[in-house]
């Protein structure tokens, strides 16, 4: 897996010196209870940092500024323990650029009726501070995540968790290089877009390389090099030979490990995270890249295909936000490809003509050398696997010109009802929510794209929360939709987004 810096986020506790000193102290102290029951919780990704009590316009900014240009911080949590004036938060949130989660919590529980008195009201005022805290942030039109219970509570928590995710996702963004080896597909649309608006709006370097400066780098592999690869590859995968000698067999596949190392050694050197390739125009490659760009992307490496760059960076976006979660089903590149309009068994198949993920594998992989219509180069080897069942997320990000749209929809993935002996690629089968006719619908007008980046381990609530960190239009489909309602929003969002 690339490697992903060992964020932080820093806990910052808003409140004034209008009670004295004691109360100063006990704001304190339980900032600090809570900072070390949250990591000590296992149950968030980062480190929470505590930082000394903000009650001047001088200290809260300063701390947002040294925020902004710490490296490891990817955000920061504010909770208002008592009445905090917000007029002091106004230049610091104006010169704050990171993602901000308001905690509306308190340190108590339950109202301590027997013992409750002015002094316990007056230290605390949560849901004074709350609420002051909050018209500022919407007074000065800055995003905001809020997330409202105990902080003790594992559903608050689990919320948490999952804006840290999304939060690191803002922050990754605005480092995420994404090499182009090839143009986007001729004719095509939805593949195309504006590179200096997306690095505008999410930071990404969309660089273009001839693909022919990347040969050099696959054929300095040496054989033995590529043996070994090849030699790891047999231990992980099953082989299917079709009939083929082995030794062939074994020659198509040693291809596909020299690209692998040398791809590898390219993206290192010149410090990409994403990349692109297309069939079209692959110059002194040997095969289309196949298993070595599914072994890259199981690393972390975000691709897109066809020249789809906008896909690539969210790829690598995603797989970043998913990083770490426990019993991970994995996050991928994907494809529409055709439709199953059986009764009872209704379903999209998506696949690639090689490049699918193996982080998606539901089993063992396997590696099947197969001729490829597209390409005019010889057989390439790639990994075929069908995917896990269970519910995920497909994302577009689609350019309409003026603006970017993010669009979200909610899938339960399924096993196919039928082995497909011929089809030498991996699968995934899912439905859309709320079914397979108001899902399509919902996504063509939306503008859906046909390539996606998916995941079985984000939720689209985190996706929409990282739109809107990128001040981008959200359009989930899901449970609730409905093509009526949603031709709706997206006339309102055509409004409120130009």
């Amino acid at each position: 897996m690339l490697s992903i810096p060992k964020y932080q986020f820093w806990f910052c506790t808003g409140s004034q010196d209008l009670y004295g000193d004691e109360c100063l102290a006990h704001v304190a102290e339980h900032s600090a209870a809570i900072v070390t029951a949250l990591n000590a919780s296992g149950e968030l990704p980062y480190e929470v940092v505590l930082k000394p009590t903000l009650i001047t316009n001088e200290l809260i900014r300063k701390t947002f500024n040294d925020a902004n240009t710490d490296p490891l911080c990817a955000g920061v949590i504010t909770w208002m323990h008592t009445f905090s004036p917000a007029k002091s938060w106004i230049l610091g949130l104006r010169e704050y650029r990171k993602p901000l989660c308001h905690l509306a919590t308190q340190f108590n529980e339950e109202i301590p009726y027997d013992t409750i008195d002015m002094d316990f009201m007056n230290e605390n005022q949560s849901a004074h501070g709350d609420r002051e805290f909050g018209h500022v942030f919407t007074r000065v039109d800055k995003n905001r995540k809020v997330i409202f219970g105990h902080w003790a509570n594992p559903t608050v928590r689990a919320e948490l968790a999952g804006w840290m995710r999304t939060a690191v996702g803002a922050v990754v963004s605005q480092h995420t290089r994404v090499c182009r080896f090839a143009d986007n597909m001729r004719n095509v649309a939805v593949t195309e877009g504006d590179k200096v608006e997306a690095q505008v709006k999410f930071g990404w370097e969309v660089d273009a390389w001839p693909v022919n400066e990347l040969v050099p780098y696959v054929d300095a592999v040496t054989a033995a090099e590529a043996a070994a690869l090849t030699d790891e590859y047999y231990d992980l995968y099953d082989l299917v030979l079709d009939g083929r000698d082995p030794s062939e067999f074994r020659r198509h596949v040693e291809v596909q490990a020299a690209q692998e190392i040398g791809i590898r050694r390219f993206l290192e050197e010149h410090n990409y995270q994403a990349i692109v390739t297309h069939f079209g125009d692959l110059g002194g490659l040997k095969q289309l890249p196949s298993l070595s760009i599914q072994r890259l992307m199981a690393e972390g490496y975000g691709f897109g295909a066809e020249g789809d760059w906008k896909t690539a960076a969210m790829d690598r976006v995603m797989k970043v936000m998913a990083a770490g979660i426990p019993g991970a089903k994995g996050t991928c590149f994907m494809e529409d490809y055709t439709y199953n309009l059986v009764p009872g068994a209704e379903g999209i198949l998506e696949s690639h003509m090689s490049e699918v993920d193996p982080s998606v594998a539901a089993g063992k992989p396997a590696i099947r050398v197969t001729p490829l219509s597209m390409g005019d180069r010889e057989d390439p080897a790639r990994l075929i696997f069908t995917s896990h069942a269970g519910a995920g997320i497909a994302t577009s990000l689609v350019d309409l010109g003026e603006r970017f749209r993010l669009i979200i929809a909610e899938v339960d993935c399924k096993k196919v009802s039928h082995a497909m002996p011929n089809l030498p690629t991996g699968t995934v089968f899912w439905e859309p929510r709320p079914n397979l006719k108001v899902g399509v619908e919902a996504w063509i007008y939306a503008g859906g794209a046909h390539h996606t980046a998916f995941s079985f381990d984000l939720t689209s609530e985190q996706m929409a929360d990282w739109a809107d960190e990128m001040g981008i239009e959200a359009v989930v489909i899901d449970n609730n939709t409905t093509v009526r309602g949603l031709r709706r929003d997206l006339m309102l969002g055509a409004v409120a987004y130009r």
